[in-house]
C-alpha cells in the first residue's frame, strides 16, 4: 500500500470534529459542576456526592481523549511532513501510532458516554424517590 500526503490528512478533519465534540462535553459538564457546587452548598445531598465523583471521572477522560486527539493530530502533521521528505517507511509508523491513539481517544469516549449515562441514572432515581413518597 503506497501512503500519499493526502492520506494523513484525512484524520485532520476527523480530529476537529472529535475536538469539537469533546469541548462541548467539557463546557456543559463545567455548567453542570458549577451548579452542582451552588446546590451541595445550600443542601449537600449524597445524590449531588456521587454526581461530583462521576463528574470527576469524567472531566480526567474527557481530557485524556483531548490530549490523545491532540497527538494523533501531531502525528498526522509529522507523517505528511515525512512523506514530503520521501521518508515513506517512517511516516507509515507515525501514521500507524495516529490511528491507534485515534482508537483510544474513541474508545475513551466510549466510556465517558457509559459514564455519563449512570449519572442520569442517579438524577432518575432521585426524582423516582421523591414520586414514591408522595404516592
Amino acid at each position: 500500500m503506497e501512503l500519499s500526503i493526502s492520506t494523513p490528512a484525512l484524520l485532520f478533519s476527523t480530529v476537529s470534529l472529535l475536538m469539537i465534540a469533546f469541548t462541548n462535553r467539557f463546557m456543559s459538564m463545567a455548567s453542570l459542576i458549577r451548579d452542582l457546587h451552588l446546590k451541595f452548598q445550600k443542601n449537600p445531598e449524597d445524590a449531588i456526592f456521587k454526581q461530583i465523583e462521576n463528574l470527576r471521572l469524567r472531566m480526567k477522560l474527557i481530557q485524556s481523549m483531548q490530549i490523545i486527539a491532540i497527538f494523533s493530530l501531531l502525528l498526522s502533521v509529522i507523517c505528511m511532513f515525512l512523506l514530503f521528505m520521501n521518508e515513506e517507511m517512517i511516516a507509515r509508523w507515525f501514521f500507524g501510532i495516529g490511528l491507534i491513539g485515534m482508537s483510544i481517544a474513541l474508545s475513551l469516549s466510549a466510556w465517558e458516554i457509559t459514564i455519563s449515562t449512570k449519572a442520569l441514572e442517579v438524577e432518575l432515581s432521585d426524582m423516582e424517590d421523591i414520586i414514591a413518597k408522595r404516592k
